[in-house]
């Protein structure tokens, strides 16, 4: 009898331990499964964050490859090196097709010869270029924005100023003007003026100028050209409808600026122009002279 209530009393202690095993093993299920749950929320927040994170960056080196791009372009523009725009995709693939051709020009000896036998062609592909060179407008100066760091009187002439000019380059370059009855060497010191680049440096009573101020010009008066405000040196001034073709330094034989110097003037609202078209900074404003309408630029 005894051993009866004991098994009946062991029987009913395994079930209850055994219950208690079940639930905890549902409880410990439940808690696994919300583990998983959050680990998977917490891996896809992770993931979320690195795109943010490399969209980020992406944005940020996309913007230093187009200043480094913007850079180059004024800097090759500053050279007078062409600039030239790509329409599309198509000219893309024009410009890819040559190459074929460079490997059929480079096969050997056979090829040379026909090369020796054929100067004539030479000579009429060099004639090409030449025929864009016929264009003399106001594309072909390279005016650009400096600004006066330093000013004397030339040593051997009265009516001479000798400045040094940043134009945004490595070195300022000496500029002879003769400007000293017209404007006082006070309102010359560090004034932001429009310049004349590419002219052939020449010596002025024996100092070498390497540009041109430019200055609004009639009988009675003479005024040195105002830039916009926040015009800096470096700047380029362009002509609306005459994108810059500038020559690296104006040949005097062709005449260039002589041949523009009739058209460059400045309008009814002092604006200086290049046949109507306006001179100007882009995104800045146009370059003007203080009072003078209607005169010559020079």
């Amino acid at each position: 009898m005894i051993s009866c209530i004991f098994t009946r009393n062991m029987s009913q202690i395994n079930k209850c331990i055994l219950n208690k095993v079940i639930q905890k093993t549902e409880i410990s299920e439940k808690k696994l499964a919300e583990l998983k749950r959050i680990l998977e929320e917490t891996r896809k927040i992770r993931i979320y964050e690195r795109i943010q994170e490399l969209t980020r960056e992406n944005n940020i080196l996309s913007n230093e490859v187009q200043k480094a791009k913007t850079e180059l372009i004024r800097l090759e523009t500053l050279n007078g090196k062409k600039q030239y725009q790509i329409p599309g995709k198509v000219a893309a693939v024009e410009l890819s097709e040559p190459a074929p051709v460079k490997t059929d020009i480079q096969e050997p000896v056979a090829k040379k010869e026909k090369k020796e036998k054929e100067p004539k062609k030479k000579d009429k592909v060099n004639t090409a270029p030449q025929a864009t060179d016929l264009t003399v407008d106001v594309r072909k100066l390279d005016f650009r924005i400096g600004k006066i760091l330093e000013i004397n009187k030339h040593p051997d002439a009265d009516s001479l100023y000798v400045e040094k000019i940043d134009c945004g380059e490595e070195n300022p370059r000496t500029v002879v003007s003769g400007l000293v009855n017209h404007v006082p060497i006070n309102e010359m010191q560090n004034r932001i003026v429009m310049v004349l680049c590419n002219l052939k440096p020449v010596k002025m009573r024996g100092v070498t100028s390497e540009a041109m101020v430019m200055c609004a010009s009639s009988p009675e008066k003479v005024e040195v050209l105002l830039p916009p405000n926040g015009a800096a040196p470096g700047d380029l001034v362009l002509c609306e409808g005459y994108p810059r073709e500038p020559e690296a330094i104006l040949n005097p034989k062709k005449k260039i600026f002589e041949t523009c110097a009739p058209d460059l003037k400045t309008n009814d609202d002092k604006v200086a122009c290049y046949k109507d078209s306006p001179l100007v900074i882009p995104g800045k404003g146009p370059v003007v002279a203080p009072t003078l309408k209607g005169v010559p630029v020079k």
